[in-house]
């Protein structure tokens, strides 16, 4: 029972895609410059280190095109909304953007990965270069061997006519060190402070110092436009250079006929090379215009007026910011970035709307987890007993909205929705969205059923939802449909021994003693295996969309779930698993 492919298998193809792309590349790369007669001599000098690092670096180049464009937030709403309105761009396409942000993290884990075999081979390269520069300038065979006279036949060229970097490209001074060396070229310095850029990035990259210190993530996370800088600046010294008369010059007749070379000879003309031509702005210039037109519209929207017309203060230390904005438009489950510029000019926190498209305001519910939480509490007057004025209150700004996996619950005929915490803001929006639009009698509601799972930490966390599933239970019971909106509300902690006696006094009543809804609280964590069971067994033949929005180690038990209870046989239920990602 149950088909992994049906929702991991585009995912799967589009990760093969890429690695395959990545391999036959590298492949490609490493072959021109290992069999390529036009770089015989300089491979006499680096042995396979050159291949190996020039393939690498081809590599970095593709990584370095894809890695911008899964974060540019609006081009992939606009292939959301088009994938929308596409018959032919099917749910499952739709579903892989919504894993921009783990395709953007794995590319950089790629990138990282190129990166280390590109500065090892380049390190072996740069010591036989060195080693070279020794033997052809102290006479010294030993050091080098059978290239050593080639070496010294380049010697006494032009100084345009140079192979090795090191003695002909700069004329460096006598008695500088390998690294010395290494690093006077474009190429040499621009790779080293490219290296540490990529580390500094990476390394504040990792969830922790997201969480705790965000600031510090942002401003190294913006050292991209160093990387970038960098990474077309690396390539600009040619410093690997290619011979062009080789119809004049055959590479393997005359590297051992060395006293055939002559400028007049017809076989063994004297080589003549040319500087390589930097590659890196061919891949990553229309990626890069791409993210500048992002973020030009994004600074666009951050710097228009935002209003405030509300602020309402919740149980469980939860905020309601009700906002208008010019040309505000919005969709169920979309999200939006806010900025609040007294707390910082640099932080910009997800957020997903509770309101409705139907409302006349949108909002977000905002729970006090962190520092800028807190300072964002306190700068809307929600520590102080009284209501404060619109003058009172801090300024913010909204950029989006933009689109996220729920946007599709409206594709299927059941959906399964499952909040935990906090996380249960974008069902909110869609839940409201449900109701207005089955008030309203409209005919693009297709949903039939929904089954609505809450995992709450504590009582108190129930208090500004449960007004909005009670009016959307009571509308639905009223038209004939009580069987549409199912909700399973979990308390999984927080009650003591005298709410538990009172809890057990009221199981009798028809109102739930801690949400005062119809139906009744579960006590401790879903079995999701017997509610999946459940849900298949009551709708066969149907494809069911799966929503969740909470932690990761909740998602991986859902997403397996989804998969095992799939069924590809004509009456089975298929699960399409959806993950809110920002």
């Amino acid at each position: 029972m149950g088909d992994k492919f049906l929702n991991e298998g585009l995912k799967y193809f589009f990760l093969l895609l890429w690695l395959a792309a990545n391999v036959a590349y590298w492949v490609v790369t490493f072959l021109v410059y290992e069999q390529g007669p036009q770089y015989f001599y300089i491979r006499r000098i680096t042995g396979v280190g050159l291949s190996i690092a020039k393939a690498s670096g081809a590599t970095l180049n593709l990584n370095s095109m894809i890695i911008l464009l899964p974060i540019c937030r609006n081009l992939i709403s606009f292939f959301r909304g088009s994938c929308a309105t596409n018959t032919l761009c099917r749910r499952s396409v739709r579903r892989q953007l919504d894993k921009n942000l783990t395709f953007h993290k794995t590319v950089a884990y790629m990138i990282v990965i190129w990166t280390i075999v590109h500065v090892v081979a380049h390190a072996f390269n740069f010591r036989n270069l060195y080693n070279h520069y020794l033997c052809v300038t102290t006479n010294n065979d030993d050091l080098c061997d059978g290239i050593s006279a080639i070496g010294r036949k380049f010697t006494v060229k032009p100084e345009d006519n140079w192979l090795n970097p090191i003695q002909g490209a700069k004329n460096l001074p006598a008695g500088l060190g390998l690294i010395e060396q290494a690093l006077i070229p474009i190429a040499g310095w621009s790779g080293a402070v490219l290296t540490l850029v990529l580390i500094l990035m990476f390394s504040s990259a990792t969830e922790f110092i997201r969480r705790s210190y965000f600031e510090t993530f942002w401003i190294t996370h913006h050292l991209f436009i160093v990387y970038f800088a960098m990474l077309l600046a690396h390539g600009v010294g040619g410093i690997i250079r290619s011979q062009t008369n080789l119809e004049r010059h055959d590479v393997v007749f005359c590297s051992e006929n060395l006293d055939e070379w002559s400028s007049t000879s017809q076989q063994c003309e004297d080589p003549v090379f040319k500087d390589g031509s930097a590659a890196s702005y061919k891949w990553v210039s229309g990626p890069l215009f791409i993210y500048l037109l992002e973020r030009m519209i994004r600074f666009w929207r951050s710097c228009q007026t935002v209003t405030l017309t509300k602020v309402v203060k919740h149980q469980s230390k939860v905020i309601e910011l009700q906002m208008k904005k010019k040309g505000f438009k919005m969709e169920a489950g979309q999200y939006i970035f806010l900025k609040c510029p007294s707390i910082s000019h640099v932080q910009w926190h997800p957020f997903t709307l509770t309101s409705a498209p139907e409302d006349d305001h949108f909002s977000v519910h905002i729970r006090v987890v962190g520092d800028w939480t807190r300072d964002l509490f306190k700068a809307m007057g929600a520590d102080k007993p009284e209501q404060q004025s619109q003058e009172e209150l801090a300024r913010v700004a909204v950029d989006g909205p933009f689109g996220t996996a729920s946007i599709d619950i409206f594709k299927y005929e059941v959906a399964i929705c499952v909040g935990a915490g906090i996380g249960v803001t974008p069902f909110a929006s869609i839940l409201k969205s449900i109701w207005l639009k089955s008030v309203n009698n409209s005919a693009s509601l297709k949903l039939k059923k929904v089954y609505f799972f809450w995992i709450c930490p504590d009582t108190n966390a129930f208090e500004w939802f449960s007004t909005l599933l009670d009016s959307i239970d009571t509308h639905f019971t009223e038209q004939g449909k009580p069987d549409f909106l199912k909700y399973y509300i979990y308390l999984s902690r927080g009650w003591n021994n005298t709410q538990a006696k009172n809890i057990y006094l009221q199981e009798e009543q028809e109102i739930d003693a801690i949400t005062g809804l119809r139906q009744k609280t579960h006590y401790g964590r879903p079995k999701w295996d017997s509610n999946f069971k459940m849900i298949a067994e009551e709708n066969p033949r149907t494809s069911i969309g799966v929503f969740f929005c909470g932690p990761k180690a909740l998602s991986s038990v859902l997403h397996e779930n989804a998969n095992k209870f799939t069924s590809l046989t004509p009456d089975g239920a298929k699960f399409f698993y959806n993950k809110e990602n920002f």
